[in-house]
């Protein structure tokens, strides 16, 4: 068959410009400082060009911005200034160099978030190829009123939406401690913050609601394609572990099933090398709703070490090759709106 192109969408950087910016507002920040001294290829573009030369000439990049969520350290004014540089830098990255294929925005989620989706949906040549949000907008889930503007918008643009999982050691493992230990935030309750975005979204009404809407989310969705049996047969049955309200109603509203709005997410392939996990998500969610994805520079080699085992575990699973060219190249193609090759 014909070559596949991989698509890689979901990389992180910071540009320069944007994390002078985020200095300047708070130079407090100082995880941020650490991780991006640790990582050069999140700032360097010469050496992430160099580094990704051992994948090949048909090896591509997405690009997006980096963690902290621009609205945990902002007000909504320097929200609104640095998500407009940080948009623009990734514009430019992606209109300089041929192996970055596209881009994601992030958004001021506690600014005008709208203004800045128009503005960069609706850029010419230069516009992203969809937004990215986090699970939480300071600590608020993402159902509320006041940022359902964001998925009427993606529904009319007809582009997807990144979710990354955010929470971190101020949310304690147990109620009786005032922090979470050993990085449990983040080894467990990234993927937890996930799924719960997603229940949030599904018993929300939020796939019936705009029938357009193209939700990816990191890391083959979490914990969910796990728990298939919980958020299937355990979901049908809606209210019957609860006794202080009556939650039957909210099922009733749904024109399907639980389980059929879970598998409506897409999600990427980002598992840190493991293949069970890729098994899994791959068979959730199925080979329309998978795209390739690496979380390059979050290895431990700063850079190459993920999109390696990714690649290693895609090109050596048993799945035909139609399934493949889909994950590395044609659902990435088909919701991003872009062609490679």
């Amino acid at each position: 068959m014909a070559k596949i192109a991989k698509i890689d969408v979901y990389n992180h950087m910071l540009p320069r410009p944007y994390f002078d910016k985020i200095q300047e507002i708070r130079p407090d920040l100082k995880d941020i400082g650490k991780r991006v001294r640790n990582i050069p290829v999140i700032q360097d573009v010469a050496m992430r060009l160099e580094q990704i030369q051992e994948f090949g000439d048909d090896y591509f990049q997405v690009l997006s911005l980096a963690a902290p969520p621009i609205e945990r350290f902002t007000t909504p004014q320097q929200a609104n200034e640095l998500a407009k540089i940080g948009n623009d830098e990734m514009a430019r990255l992606v209109a300089e160099h041929d192996k970055f294929v596209g881009w994601i925005a992030s958004l001021p989620m506690n600014g005008d978030y709208q203004a800045e989706i128009k503005r960069v949906l609706e850029n010419g040549d230069s516009s992203a190829n969809g937004v990215q949000i986090y699970t939480n907008v300071d600590g608020k889930p993402l159902d509320r009123p006041a940022f359902e503007a964001l998925f009427e918008m993606m529904n009319d643009y007809d582009l997807p939406i990144w979710v990354h999982p955010y929470r971190g050691a101020g949310m304690p493992d147990y109620a009786s401690e005032d922090r979470s230990e050993y990085e449990i935030w983040w080894t467990f309750g990234w993927p937890y913050e996930t799924s719960a975005f997603q229940a949030r979204m599904v018993f929300g009404g939020y796939f019936d609601k705009y029938e357009n809407l193209k939700i990816i989310t990191h890391h083959l969705g979490g914990m969910t394609p796990y728990f298939e049996g919980r958020v299937g047969p355990g979901m049908d049955q809606l209210g019957a572990r609860t006794s202080d309200r009556d939650l039957t109603a909210i099922s009733k509203k749904l024109k399907k099933r639980p389980l059929d709005y879970f598998k409506s997410f897409y999600a990427d392939t980002a598992t840190f090398g493991s293949r069970a996990a890729m098994v899994c998500g791959l068979d959730f969610y199925g080979e329309d709703h998978v795209l390739f994805a690496s979380d390059s520079p979050f290895d431990p080699e700063k850079g190459p070490g993920y999109i390696r085992s990714t690649i290693e575990i895609l090109d050596t699973l048993d799945m035909p090759d139609s399934t493949r060219a889909k994950v590395y190249q044609g659902n990435a193609e088909r919701l991003l709106k872009i062609k490679v090759g």
